[in-house]
């Protein structure tokens, strides 16, 4: 089954509102046609406005890097669905390493994200991924089940169609190291097959599962042309508009292959 490239750009919290617009059209300028593979950018909330209203005419995508599962009350400081819908997003991150590290999500937690991303027409980038610890320990597969099973619970197999499922290793984060393409090939083909014990072999071939562990450039090429490596949740090397579409036209690459 040919499954769509995805080249999506987690900014975290990076660029004002307007710092986004220029980075926007920077990417628009060079990938905003591009019709053989998805891309999308996921700034922080104050930036939605400016990137979505940037982004207007083209075929990129927006989404958030985070919302509460609620869709309304007393949540200070929380964003719901329908605020960042409002702003055209298509996507939301969940789940993200740093989320679960420094804000202490559980998968529980993680699950009625998912799920109330999916009931208000949101695509879930569900993130998962191991420590240096957990995987010097030889824990990475038992780690990123739970994630993926947690996560995905209660989720039906016409809705896991909309997930996307972004295999982070927390070691290689913003590090500098990068999981070889064989590595990384392995713990999709992992979750891959998670997916298809839950959702059966049909289901997890239609599920996106990118790569989220520094990609750049300079490896790209050669981790999307492992066969269960579907894209890449970018980080890093989406803060420049030249470095992020690079990788979209090393996604074309491959598209192409």
């Amino acid at each position: 089954m040919s499954r769509r490239y995805l080249i999506a750009g987690n900014w975290k919290m990076n660029k004002t509102a307007a710092e986004a617009a220029v980075l926007v059209k920077g990417i628009v300028d060079q990938a905003g046609s591009e019709s053989a593979v998805d891309v999308a950018v996921c700034p922080p909330f104050t930036a939605l406005d400016a990137a979505s209203r940037a982004l207007k005419g083209s075929k990129v995508a927006l989404g958030a890097e985070n919302m509460y599962p609620k869709a309304s009350g007393a949540y200070t400081g929380e964003i719901s669905a329908d605020m960042i819908k409002e702003f055209g997003c298509e996507y939301v991150i969940l789940g993200h390493s740093e989320r679960r590290e420094y804000f202490k999500e559980s998968d529980a937690f993680i699950n009625e994200k998912v799920k109330a991303a999916l009931a208000s027409g949101l695509k879930p980038i569900l993130c998962v991924g191991e420590t240096l610890q957990q995987r010097e320990a030889g824990t990475t597969i038992d780690v990123v089940s739970t994630q993926t099973k947690g996560g995905l619970d209660g989720v039906s197999a016409a809705e896991v169609e909309k997930v996307v499922i972004a295999y982070e290793p927390v070691w290689a984060i913003g590090t500098g190291k990068t999981a070889t393409p064989e590595m990384a090939q392995e713990v999709h083909a992992q979750i891959r097959a998670i997916l298809s014990s839950i959702f059966g072999e049909d289901g997890a071939q239609k599920v996106r599962i990118l790569y989220g562990g520094s990609m750049k450039p300079e490896n790209a090429d050669a981790l999307l042309a492992e066969k269960d490596i579907d894209g890449g949740l970018i980080g890093g090397a989406a803060l420049k508009a030249d470095s992020f579409v690079s990788l979209v036209n090393s996604a074309v690459k491959a598209a192409a292959k």
